[in-house]
């Protein structure tokens, strides 16, 4: 299991304990996740905008409107600050100050690139899609000339990255278990219902198998509920 460089970017400061700087890990939060945020600078002012995202071996592909001012600002090659987190569980402690949340996050810095090849950003296309709803490109009509000029697509090398996990129940104060107070984890878990046809499907055409048997990357061992790393504050 490799690990990323620690750089000052990337160096968790606040809570050290809880960084994550292997490559494995950190992929797998981002596989599991479905929408990053991505922070820039445009103009002199920052934004971070949520999009969606794919990722293929070590490069993230980000995308949306040939319009958008984020990717207007970052075709021409950009500073990028990508972030997904994933929340696992509410945690309720004994005292206000300890409360916190179960979670797992990853921080991705690098400069992104426009993709402008065709069939390359076909390619980057399949990745999103595919990242999203594993199975459904080979089934969806394929983008259009016209399609693919009005999508911006970002490549960014994921070469400066960092994750940060909580997991486990509350710490309290010593002092504090002596109280009458019930401490504990309310784990969150992300549920998909059966698919709701649009209204207009031809004559038996029915759901296909991977979206009415819809699961995330990390649904099939659920750790979420019976977490296995140490409790950190």
């Amino acid at each position: 299991m490799t690990e990323f460089p620690i750089t000052d970017r990337t160096r968790v400061r606040r809570l050290p304990k809880r960084a994550v700087y292997e490559r494995e890990r950190l992929y797998a939060i981002l596989d599991e996740a479905l929408v990053c945020h991505v922070g820039f600078i445009a103009n002199g002012q920052p934004f971070v905008i949520p999009t969606g995202y794919g990722r293929c071996d070590d490069r993230l592909y980000i995308h949306g409107s040939a319009a958008s001012r984020m990717l207007n600002t970052a075709k021409d090659g950009v500073d990028l600050c990508v972030t997904v987190t994933l929340l696992d569980g509410l945690v309720l402690a004994r005292s206000a100050f300890h409360h916190s949340m179960n979670y797992r996050s990853a921080v991705v810095f690098g400069r992104a690139r426009a993709i402008t090849d065709e069939e390359e950003k076909r390619a980057a296309l399949r990745v999103i899609t595919e990242h999203i709803v594993p199975g459904r490109w080979q089934d969806v009509r394929a983008p259009t000339a016209l399609e693919l000029k009005a999508t911006l697509v970002l490549g960014l090398e994921i070469s400066e990255a960092s994750a940060k996990v909580r997991s486990g129940p509350p710490i309290d104060d010593e002092e504090d278990y002596q109280l009458p107070i019930w401490g504990g984890v309310l784990p969150v878990r992300t549920v998909y219902g059966a698919p709701v046809d649009d209204g207009r499907l031809l004559e038996n055409v029915q759901p296909p198998e991977y979206a009415l048997k819809y699961r995330r990357p990390g649904d099939a061992i659920d750790s979420r509920l019976e977490p296995t790393l140490p409790a950190t504050r």
